[in-house]
């Protein structure tokens, strides 16, 4: 085995929307930085980036009924929902200088407007539904959001959802004409094709077996190339790991007291494809319903207008599956090799805690196709089974650690950024809304590892991201000049003019 040491600025580990984001956001702030990547598969964006491995939407909590809870006074807490959204526009506007400055050029390659909307049934749901569009509406993030229980009214709004539909209990929806369809898969290729050009070294079909600190303070990454199995060294001052449900474990090799007591639970999730052009053409939107009792929260069931390769697609689920593999290409025992001595009490705990998550996924995984076409009728009163093919989306690894709040083995649903307390070394671990607030989640990986490089590149940050550091809910002005550059700039603007 041929041994040879390569020293880099940086590695990315994983050729996902995350490397992808934060190689184009250190490639912009300084260029000369050499970075490697290193990727399994065999191109970029191929596990929980790739379009069919995700639901596409641009999460800015418009529709997502989990990131606004009923208090117990009766009043809805939307102070969730406000931090993603901000989180979102953040994305938004760096993406938007990206188009600027030709990185990318095309915004329909990847990203379209789209109406996001909330639909609930049962007179408990449709006052909660009522009172969270008025905590919403009067906040200036969320202007245009329009609410109706008038079922004419929703028939102009979603007539495949009203087809036919037996009105026993009192329905309603809200509806906002900024929400997105975004395809990740494209984003990361886009911008992973982009840094080739500007000298990335991107290695596919390599795989990182193991990370340690050298004496000298740098990272070492054994490396196998997976075409000729020979083992490579690669050094450098700065590591990320972005390998989506693959990150645990390297970041258990890394040893770093920060990823000790962490543990992933893994959960998929699988889609009904609809294959009738016509009843696609019917519906135009992401439409979010309630999570059912026991569900967790990314399975709430939602049915999607998706772009995909420039065609129109209807999606619907997701319903959650259970598989041990971390990745969909991973192995059968990435469960049973991540509890490690500090970790097995937090799992054990984990594992008690979370029955009703056990039983409900118990319950999802022995679905029938037929029964998973009867929950799909809760949204389309006629949908026929023929209509619609199952499609297995990505692994989601859900992080398990102790909280304060939580206690020990608490399961957390969302996107956690684990890094050394020198910054030399960051991971990303967890799920939605992942991809969407991908800059956001980046700046703060450049803001802890790259502390000494803050202020002189705080005024490149600026230019990128005009509210950068700044509250837009706070800053109304500053708000509406960024929805307006954004909206122009991606032609998010339904009237704006659709370029094939």
């Amino acid at each position: 085995m041929s041994r040879r040491e390569t020293k880099t600025d940086v590695i990315l580990i994983g050729a996902g929307i995350m490397s992808a984001t934060l190689g184009t956001l250190l490639k912009e702030l300084d260029p000369d930085l050499k970075i490697t990547v290193f990727e399994k598969l065999a191109s970029a964006g191929e596990e929980s980036s790739n379009e069919w491995n995700n639901a596409g939407t641009g999460h800015a909590a418009l529709c997502e009924l989990n990131y606004t809870v009923e208090k117990p006074d009766g009043s809805v807490d939307i102070s969730k929902a406000v931090e993603i959204n901000e989180q979102f526009q953040v994305s938004l506007q760096f993406w938007s200088h990206l188009v600027n400055n030709q990185v990318l050029h095309n915004p329909q390659d990847f990203i379209r407007p789209l109406p996001h909307m909330s639909l609930v049934l049962g007179g408990k749901n449709v006052a909660f539904l009522q009172k969270r569009f008025e905590a919403m509406v009067s906040n200036p993030l969320f202007k245009g959001m329009e609410f109706s229980k008038d079922p004419e009214k929703l028939k102009e709004w979603i007539p495949l959802i009203m087809q036919d539909r037996e009105l026993k209990e009192p329905i309603a929806a809200t509806k906002i004409d900024s929400g997105t369809d975004v395809n990740f898969g494209a984003l990361t290729r886009l911008l992973f094709a982009d840094l080739l050009k500007k000298g990335v070294e991107i290695n596919y079909k390599h795989s990182v077996n193991d990370l340690k600190r050298t004496k000298d303070g740098l990272w070492e990454a054994k490396v196998q190339n997976l075409n000729s199995g020979t083992m490579e060294t690669h050094a450098a001052k700065f590591v990320f790991i972005g390998g989506g449900g693959g990150s645990l474990h390297l970041l258990q090799k890394s040893g770093i007291p920060e990823g000790k007591h962490m543990g992933g639970f893994p959960v998929s999730g699988i889609f009904l494809v609809c294959k009738n052009q016509e009843i696609i053409e019917k519906h135009h939107a992401k439409v979010y319903g309630k999570a059912k009792v026991g569900a967790p929260p990314m399975s709430v069931p939602h049915l999607d207008t998706r772009f995909i390769d420039n065609q129109k697609s209807l999606l619907f689920g997701p319903f959650a599956g259970f598989s041990p593999k971390f990745l969909k290409t991973g192995s059968m025992f990435d469960l049973i090799t991540s509890v490690k001595p500090d970790n097995l009490l937090t799992m054990l705990a984990a594992g008690a805690k979370n029955m009703s998550l056990t039983s409900y996924l118990i319950q999802q995984l022995m679905l029938s196709k037929e029964k998973r076409i009867e929950e799909l009728r809760e949204f389309i009163p006629n949908a026929k089974a023929e209509d619609w093919d199952l499609v297995v989306a990505g692994q989601r690894v859900q992080v398990i650690k102790d909280t304060e709040a939580g206690g020990k083995g608490t399961l957390q649903f969302g996107t956690e950024v684990v890094s050394a307390a020198d910054g030399s070394i960051a991971a990303l671990l967890g799920a939605s809304p992942g991809a969407s607030t991908a800059v956001h989640v980046m700046l703060k990986v450049i803001q802890k590892c790259f502390t000494e490089k803050m202020p002189e590149w705080q005024p490149k940050l600026k230019e990128m991201i005009p509210s950068y550091g700044l509250s837009l809910k706070e800053n109304p002005q500053l708000l509406h000049d960024v929805h307006t550059l954004t909206a122009e700039t991606l032609r998010l603007s339904e009237k704006s003019p659709i370029h094939h």
